[in-house]
């Protein structure tokens, strides 16, 4: 590589503000009309929301705080508690609800349990552990 070679590279021209008003970029230079953003030597730390409570200072600290977010609520149910209730060939989530074993059908529904239960040849629920699925096999 060597001199001829070179690539003629024109570097970009920074802003030019504040120089008359046919520039686009006159007058205010491009900061608006007044306020603290404006003025010269503005420093604003981060997080500052124009004197407004800041979000960090709003959210609880201590014990934990209620999230704003949905979260998914999984009931799980054991094969020891509802074994004595459920007699059936199948049974269903408003089957579940019905026996009050559940609250709410249109939440997931998962299935737990080890033991060989004689329960419902089939169970429709969401979600199962391998445990209980061997033990409704049997």
């Amino acid at each position: 590589m060597n001199l001829s070679n070179l690539i003629k590279i024109n570097p970009s021209k920074g802003r030019r503000v504040g120089r008359g008003t046919g520039s686009g970029h006159g007058k205010t230079s491009g900061r608006g009309t007044k306020g603290q953003k404006s003025r010269t030597g503005k420093k604003l730390r981060p997080g500052f929301e124009g004197g407004q409570m800041p979000l960090v200072l709003r959210v609880p600290k201590k014990r934990g705080f209620k999230s704003i977010k949905k979260t998914e609520t999984v009931s799980i149910l054991t094969l020891e508690k509802i074994a004595p209730k459920i007699k059936g060939q199948k049974i269903t989530k408003k089957d579940l609800k019905s026996l009050k074993v559940i609250k709410n059908p249109k939440n997931e529904v998962k299935l737990v349990g080890k033991k060989d239960l004689k329960l419902a040849k089939e169970v429709q629920v969401d979600k199962m552990s391998s445990g209980a699925r061997k033990s409704l096999k049997r």
